[in-house]
């Protein structure tokens, strides 16, 4: 298997200049009651569209918003396309459909305009990497860029499938994040101290194994800290457990690296899971039989801070607990400030954890904001995305 330090094609290895160059970027936008959100990948996929135009090529975008099953229009591109016009500062001409007669009308006639093609997951072929969408996409372009990091761990007709029919390269987002990862997994500087939160262990618990080996300490927060607790004894009462994942955390604690695990000493208990409800300050070891944590307590977050603090390197994915209720975002905003006030080499990763940092107006000093949450953790565990092999051999 490659790695992530194995060499992948750039825009300079192929020919853009006078050719239509498709490129997959990541413009999923969250939508909050129907109308864009956070606008921070719109931002992020900017300079490589910038960068083809300034070459000479002519770029169709394509990218993925939400989880459709199907067409549905409340998951249209076009507010996209409208939003990305307005930063960029150039045209944007939405497509009608994903490969189709309106796709290939666009195409035709853009003029001076970015093509945006429609939602690819309105196509049922996208997710399961139809060789026909995929050809279908190709037909459309004459070479082929990867840029979207947040969608490089899916195996997807528009990430994978279309590498088999296109000279395809890395674009400079993408190769930007894998830098990123490379540095932090191969040559951190020392010391090297990870943060994790968020609500799963599940999700995280490869990492865990992965990181555990090069970290000096790994900071444990957020609803999955409970499941931990639990492995190691603790009552936690009406939190958030995984009770199918206490062996296989217990296993992971006791392969010879645990003790560089650091989990809360005090929680903030709220009585139920609500904005409003009553919450105080218990010991994350002798937490009562009622109620449930919904952030790190002010101890531990001072503690976490000091850690961070002294870090040379850090890496950090999940909020430390229910940041978007004011009563339970101080744990999260301890650990943003701490991380955006380092003076070491910093990734951040994950949406919320980007959107937590951004609501506190933070951010400025953190070294690199990743645009892939999951894509980022599977990198960390697997050494390699699919998006990157197709790149690098074919799909």
């Amino acid at each position: 298997m490659t790695r992530v330090t194995d060499p992948l094609p750039t825009i300079d290895d192929i020919e853009v200049g006078g050719r239509t160059v498709l490129v997959r970027a990541d413009l999923n936008m969250p939508l909050e009651g129907g109308r864009m959100g956070d606008d921070f990948r719109l931002r992020a996929a900017l300079p490589t569209i910038q960068t083809l135009l300034a070459r000479g090529a002519a770029v169709v975008l394509c990218s993925h918003l939400g989880r459709p099953k199907g067409f549905d229009p409340t998951y249209s591109m076009k507010p996209v396309g409208e939003a990305l016009a307005r930063l960029g500062g150039f045209p944007v001409m939405v497509a009608d459909d994903v490969a189709g007669p309106g796709a290939r009308a666009a195409v035709a006639d853009h003029g001076d305009a970015v093509v945006l093609l429609e939602n690819t997951r309105f196509e049922e072929g996208e997710t399961a990497n139809d060789p026909g969408l995929a050809e279908r996409l190709a037909a459309l372009a004459d070479a082929f860029v990867l840029d979207a990091f947040g969608s490089a761990h899916r195996a997807h007709a528009s990430t994978v499938g279309v590498t088999r029919h296109l000279p395809s390269a890395a674009g400079p987002l993408l190769l930007a994040e894998v830098a990123a990862f490379d540095r932090i997994l191969h040559h951190p500087d020392r010391p090297f101290v990870v943060a994790l939160g968020g609500a799963k262990v599940s999700d995280k618990l490869g990492v865990i194994a992965a990181l555990l080996p090069k970290v000096e300490a790994m900071l444990v927060g957020g609803a999955m800290c409970f499941t931990i607790l639990e492995a190691e004894g603790y009552d936690v009462g009406d939190s958030r457990v995984e009770e199918d994942q206490v062996d296989d955390v217990r296993a992971v604690l006791q392969s010879g690296h645990g003790a560089r695990v650091t989990l809360p000493t005090d929680i903030v208990l709220g009585e139920r899971f609500d904005r409003d409800t009553p919450h105080r300050i218990v010991p994350a070891t002798d937490m009562p039989d009622e109620g449930m944590g919904l952030d790190i307590g002010p101890e531990t977050a001072e503690r976490f801070a000091a850690i961070l603090g002294g870090a040379d390197t850090i890496f950090w994915n999940g909020p430390m607990g229910v940041f978007e209720w004011p009563a339970f975002a101080s744990g999260t905003r301890r650990v943003a400030e701490a991380v955006d006030a380092g003076d070491g080499y910093s990734v951040v990763g994950g949406g919320d954890t980007i959107a937590a940092l951004q609501d506190l107006g933070l951010g400025d000093g953190v070294s690199h904001l990743s645009t892939g949450g999951g894509a980022g953790l599977e990198l960390i565990e697997r050494g390699t995305l699919p998006g990157l092999e197709a790149l690098r051999h074919g799909a």
